[in-house]
C-alpha cells in the first residue's frame, strides 16, 4: 500500500509588528525596531507561520538527492556538532537520509557553492555574508553561548566602560564574528564604538598580549578561556552565554545551502528534523554527546572541561528564539553600519535569510 507521509514544507512569514515594505532605510533605523538596542524584546509570531504539505513517496524520488549522499561541513568543536551527531547517532538514517561528514576550514564558502549542503556557524559570522549574497539560508538555531570579554584578573578593567580609549584583542580579526559580538556588547552598555579601539590579535597570543598590556580586553570562546580563569589570570566581564541580555539568545545557527534546499525541499525538511531530534537529545545527554565527540576525534583536551562548557549551552532551542535573536541582531547591525542594504527592510532581510521550514515539528512530542 502506498504510504503517504505528511511534511512540512511551504513557509509562509507573517512577522508581528512589521512595517510596510516599502519603508525606507531610515524607517528602518527607528528605534522602535533595535530590539535589545534599545533595550527592549521584539517578539517573533511563529504560530502565524503557516507550514502544510502532503506528498506521496514518488514526489520524495524525483528531487536530485533522493538516494543520495548529503555532506556535512563540520571542522569539530562542540559548538557545531549537532549535524555531525546526528549522523553518528542515526537521526538521518531514521529520516531515510544518508550523509558524509568532512572536514571544512570554511563553512561559509563551502555552503553557500552547494560544496557541503548543511553547516553550523556562530550568527555573528554567518548573517553578513548571506546577507551579501551567499547562497545559504537559516533553518534552525543551534544552541546559546559559547564566547566571553575577559580581562585581567585583579586589573582595573572591570566593566566595558573601563574599556573606554583602550584595546579589544579580536582572535578573528576586525569586521568577523568577534568584532560583531564586541559591537553588540558596547552598544547595549550604551558605548560608542569609536569609543574603542579594536584590535587582531592571535587566540594563543591573546593572553599574554593582555598581560603586556597590548590590549586590554580580549573576545574570547569561554572553553579557551576557561582555564585562565580557573587559575585566577582572566575574569569574564562581559558574556553571551551567562549575561541575561544575552544567554537566551541563539549564538549558533545551521545553515543549508540555498541549491540544496531549492532542488531537495523534501529532503531538505527531513535533514532539519534529524537535526532537531538530535539538538534536543544532546540537551538531555550531554556527556554521552561529549564522549562521541572525543571517540570520531572531533573534540580534544581536558574532557571535564569540555562537559563543563556543554553544560553552559541550551540545545533545545524554539524558532521563535532563533528568530528573536536574528531581529535583533539585525537590528544592531543596521544601527552600526554592518547591514548596509538601502532597497530592503528589516523584515526583507529576515524573511529573506531565515526559512524555518521544520516549524511546526517538535522532538519532544512522540
Amino acid at each position: 500500500m502506498k504510504r503517504i507521509i505528511t511534511l512540512v514544507l511551504l513557509i509562509t512569514f507573517v512577522i508581528a509588528g512589521c512595517d510596510s515594505s516599502k519603508d525606507s532605510k531610515e524607517e528602518a533605523k527607528k528605534d522602535n525596531y533595535r530590539g535589545k538596542a534599545a533595550n527592549e524584546t521584539i517578539t517573533a509570531d511563529i504560530s502565524k507561520v503557516k507550514t502544510e504539505l502532503s506528498y506521496d513517496e514518488e514526489a520524495w524520488k524525483k528531487e536530485p538527492l533522493y538516494g543520495k549522499e548529503i555532506t556535512i561541513g563540520y571542522n569539530g568543536g562542540l559548538c557545531t556538532s549537532t549535524p555531525a551527531l546526528a549522523a553518528v547517532k542515526g537521526f538521518f538514517e531514521e529520516e531515510g537520509l544518508s550523509v558524509k561528514v568532512i572536514n571544512v576550514q570554511s563553512e561559509k564558502e563551502s555552503v553557500g557553492t552547494d560544496k557541503v549542503q548543511i553547516a553550523t556557524g556562530h550568527i555573528a559570522s554567518y548573517l553578513v555574508p548571506t546577507i551579501k549574497g551567499i547562497d545559504m539560508v537559516f533553518i534552525s538555531g543551534a544552541h546559546t553561548g559559547c564566547k566571553s570579554l575577559y580581562t585581567l584578573k585583579n586589573s582595573k578593567f572591570n566593566s566595558t566602560k573601563d574599556l573606554i580609549g583602550h584595546k579589544i584583542g579580536l582572535p578573528n580579526g576586525i569586521g568577523n564574528s568577534d568584532h560583531n559580538i564586541s559591537l553588540r556588547f558596547l552598544n547595549h552598555d550604551n558605548i560608542e564604538p569609536e569609543k574603542v579601539k579594536f584590535v587582531p590579535v592571535e587566540n594563543s597570543a591573546s593572553v599574554l598580549a593582555l598581560q603586556k598590556g597590548e590590549i586590554q580586553a580580549a573576545l574570547l570562546s569561554d572553553q579557551f578561556a576557561q582555564k585562565f580563569v580557573d587559575d585566577g589570570t582572566l575574569q569574564m566581564i562581559r558574556s553571551i552565554t551567562f549575561d541575561a541580555d544575552f544567554k537566551d539568545e541563539t549564538c549558533c545557527i545551521h545553515a543549508f545551502s540555498g541549491k540544496f534546499l531549492r532542488e531537495n525541499p523534501i529532503t531538505a525538511l527531513k535533514a532539519t528534523k534529524a537535526i532537531k531530534k538530535c539538538a534536543f537529545w544532546i540537551e538531555d545527554n550531554k556527556e554521552e554527546a561529549v564522549k562521541l565527540l572525543y571517540d570520531n576525534n572531533w573534540a580534544s583536551g581536558d574532557v571535564a572541561l569540555a562537559n563543563y562548557i556543554m553544560s553552559t549551552y541550551n540545545f533545545k532551542l524554539q524558532d521563535s528564539t532563533t528568530e528573536n535573536t536574528l531581529k535583533n541582531v539585525i537590528a544592531d547591525y543596521i544601527k552600526f553600519g554592518i547591514i548596509d542594504v538601502p532597497d530592503e527592510t528589516p523584515e526583507q532581510l529576515l524573511k529573506r535569510v531565515w526559512k524555518p521550514i521544520a516549524a511546526d515539528f517538535d522532538p519532544d512530542k512522540k
